[in-house]
C-alpha cells in the first residue's frame, strides 16, 4: 500500500515538468535490504529515519527515488 502511495505522490509530484529541487524523507528502516537500494539511499544524503534531504530534481536523482520509494515518502 504505501508503495502505491508513494508512486502516485511521484507523478503528482513530476507530471511532465523538472521542478529544480525535490524533498525526501526516509521512513523506512535499510536493516536487511538489498546493499544497491541501501548506497542509493546514502546516495540521496539520507542515514537514519526521519532524515530529510533536499536534491536537485535530475533523472539520476529520479532514478535512485524510484528504486528505493518503498523506503521514502515526498516531501516536496
Amino acid at each position: 500500500m504505501l508503495l502505491l502511495s508513494v508512486a502516485k505522490q511521484l507523478k503528482k509530484f513530476w507530471g511532465d515538468k523538472m521542478s529544480g529541487t525535490v524533498t525526501v524523507k526516509l521512513v523506512k528502516s535499510t536493516n536487511g535490504r538489498l546493499k544497491k537500494h541501501i548506497d542509493c539511499v546514502k546516495g540521496l544524503g539520507l542515514r537514519k529515519i526521519g532524515s530529510t534531504s533536499t536534491l536537485e530534481d535530475t533523472p539520476s536523482v529520479r532514478g535512485m527515488i524510484n528504486k528505493v520509494s518503498y523506503l521514502l515518502e515526498i516531501v516536496s
